[in-house]
């Protein structure tokens, strides 16, 4: 990593022993810890922490007041909307260590998490899931997936260009903004054009 290639603000603290790739811009007072991995051309926002352990693909997207903690991986083209929140634990305590139950979650590439949602811990989002702003996801988010509320649950199905797919009795569906053909089976939509 050099200053050429990656912009970091002066306030910004960088971690030694971090990865961070070319093109890369991080903001105020953000904090990029050892051992994560922060891919080419993402965005990292103001006040964002990036812990240890944490992957994130090309072309990330976190918005300000962001913590993604260890156990969190992010694919490519993912977007993380301000004050969004990731945990690791299931079950807090400040007197009880559980670094060592930290849980696991994938964000699939392209998928979007709305300002203010909450994923808790374990559980993945599936690619070019869109989750609205103010969700609690509680369980597994399949691909293409619109949820919404407290506890998240699935409205409809979005296209990779976050836009509501209907379908019609042939089990097909038109993004109104690419234009691309998305057919419904039993595992969800799947493009087909």
């Amino acid at each position: 990593m050099s200053s050429e290639t990656v912009h970091i603000h002066p306030t910004a603290v960088i971690d030694e022993g971090c990865t961070i790739g070319r093109g890369t811009r991080i903001w105020h007072f953000s904090h990029i810890m050892p051992g994560c991995v922060v891919g080419e051309d993402c965005n990292i926002g103001q006040n964002v922490v990036v812990s240890p352990e944490v992957i994130l693909g090309r072309n990330v997207k976190v918005q300000n007041n962001v913590s993604i903690y260890t156990g969190v991986t992010c694919d490519d083209d993912v977007f993380l909307g301000p004050s969004m929140v990731f945990t690791n634990v299931i079950n807090p305590r400040s007197a009880v260590n559980r670094r060592n139950q930290y849980q696991r979650t994938h964000v699939g590439k392209g998928a979007s998490i709305g300002a203010n949602a909450t994923i808790v811990c374990g559980n993945d989002i599936g690619p070019y899931a869109l989750i609205g702003a103010g969700a609690v996801v509680t369980r597994p988010v399949p691909a293409y997936a619109l949820v919404v509320g407290n506890p998240a649950r699935q409205t409809g199905w979005v296209s990779e260009y976050g836009h509501r797919l209907r379908f019609g009795d042939d089990q097909q569906a038109i993004c109104p903004e690419s234009g691309q053909v998305y057919r419904l089976t039993e595992q969800g939509p799947e493009r087909i054009q």
